[in-house]
């Protein structure tokens, strides 16, 4: 309960807009913007390992996941919270779908002071945080504190080029040949939105 009063009160101070999105053209939505649905959590697996882990929780139709209060779906977003070390595992949430072709992901995030989150990528993980102060890009110039920023993932033969707002954040992850899209939380409040994605040649 108290984590949930935490990330009610950072949410009051993050204020939230529901509005009529749709993804651009050619792009698939991941994310409905009213609930989990296609959502999951999944089983641990070793980090050598290429293969995602099976689907222990499937979350449709809910606007939290499981009972946590880590992931909150609200006004078209997906708030996330940190877990505590116990339960480090439901701080990671993940797509039922995979995505073994090539593929753009585009999606916007809004971190809290010194928030850690993560992006997975099949299964490779993008850092993604409250960049100038958490690092690890602390040479950003287009970041945006506190507000929304938008990361892109170009996805081709099995190697990731990732940026936010256009600066490059890695310039060749490589990523097994399938697996899902996840949202990881660490550390403050990360929030989601617009999350898309399209497969190209």
């Amino acid at each position: 309960m108290k984590r949930i009063a935490a990330l009610c009160l950072a949410l009051a101070t993050l204020p939230l807009h529901a509005e009529d999105w749709q993804p651009e053209a050619g792009f698939t939505s991941l994310f409905n913007g009213k609930d989990l649905t296609g959502w999951c959590f999944r089983e641990k697996t070793k980090k050598d390992d290429p293969n995602p882990g099976a689907i222990t929780a499937k979350h449709d139709g809910k606007t939290e996941a499981a009972d946590a209060g880590k992931y909150i779906v609200k006004d078209g977003v997906i708030a996330v919270t940190f877990p505590t070390e116990m339960d480090k595992l439901t701080g990671q949430l993940y797509t039922v779908a995979e995505f073994p072709k090539n593929f753009i992901l585009k999606l916007e995030f809004r971190a809290s002071v010194n928030a850690d989150s993560g992006i997975f990528i099949r299964k490779p993980q993008l850092q993604c945080r409250d960049y100038l102060v958490a690092g690890p890009y602390k040479e950003l110039k287009a970041y945006k504190p506190q507000e929304w920023n938008q990361i892109e993932v170009t996805v081709k033969d099995g190697v990731a080029h990732c940026t936010c707002n256009g600066e490059v954040l890695e310039d060749a992850l490589k990523l097994p040949a399938t697996g899902p899209i996840g949202l990881e939380g660490d550390r403050g409040v990360m929030e989601y939105r617009h999350i898309q994605i399209k497969e190209v040649p």
